[in-house]
């Protein structure tokens, strides 16, 4: 016969199973369903709490607990292993993790007890004494340090960094960005063109200032050539270049299309 139970309040039905495991000492691996069973149904008949909510969730349990016992009565079903499944496994795995979550809730209130016990105050220094600095004591911070083993130190300083120089890269020169404005170019030299109606390609080129500027002016011809503005004849393989200026081909070009 199960032995009766009288208690007021539980958070819920895993805890008053966790309090029938621990007043009856059994294993919570090995639970004997039966008693235990017929245990939680006698505090579900001594409930005095009206509440259908927290009565529905005690007699889920309830239904739970009885099924579980039924199934206890039936051979084991075989898992894919061909182990036996127990019925109780899922209710052991619930009744665990809500122990650890218990013990973990009763660790967290313990702290915020201990917590109300702690006393903090502003700090209440004097602004003299918040301000007050040490004094350097110079004699101990120079110690034995003379001004010839400062002078070697300055120069063992000098030699590391004079040794850090890159004896190559320090001979380059400074390498600066020419900037060339292609839009002016190409004007200059549509205007060139227009002038100068057949041109060696080899003047224009000694015309310009820099090698940025020889190689857009470069392209601005191959872009003038593309759009049938000019033409262009050599009559050997390393003779020079001549420029002609097409007659009556004055379609202009986009300067955006030279570097795209």
């Amino acid at each position: 016969m199960g032995i009766p139970v009288r208690l007021d309040v539980f958070e819920g039905p895993l805890d008053l199973l966790l309090h029938l495991i621990d007043k009856n000492k059994v294993d919570i691996y090995d639970i004997p369903i039966v008693e235990i069973t017929d245990q939680y149904l006698e505090y579900i008949r001594s409930m005095k709490e009206q509440d259908m909510n927290v009565i529905s969730e005690f007699l889920l349990m309830a239904a739970t607990l009885i099924d579980i016992k039924c199934r206890m009565l039936l051979p084991r079903e075989v898992d894919e292993n061909g182990e036996e499944e127990d019925p109780r496994d899922e209710l052991v795995q619930k009744l665990l993790e809500y122990k650890m979550y218990k013990y973990m809730s009763f660790e967290l209130r313990d702290k915020q007890l201990d917590a109300s016990y702690a006393m903090f105050k502003e700090p209440t220094l004097p602004k003299e004494v918040e301000e007050y600095r040490e004094p350097l004591n110079y004699d101990e911070l120079i110690g034995d340090m003379t001004l010839t083993k400062l002078h070697e130190i300055f120069k063992s300083m000098v030699k590391r960094q004079e040794d850090k120089i890159d004896p190559v890269r320090s001979t380059f020169g400074k390498i600066e960005k020419d900037e060339v404005d292609i839009g002016k170019k190409a004007g200059y030299i549509t205007e060139y063109i227009s002038r100068h109606k057949r041109f060696s390609f080899k003047q224009l080129l000694e015309k310009q200032g820099s090698k940025q500027e020889l190689i857009v002016t470069f392209l601005v011809i191959l872009e003038m050539i593309k759009i049938g503005r000019v033409s262009i004849e050599q009559e050997d393989t390393f003779s020079d270049i001549i420029v002609t200026t097409n007659e009556g081909e004055e379609e202009e070009f986009d300067v955006s299309n030279i570097f795209a």
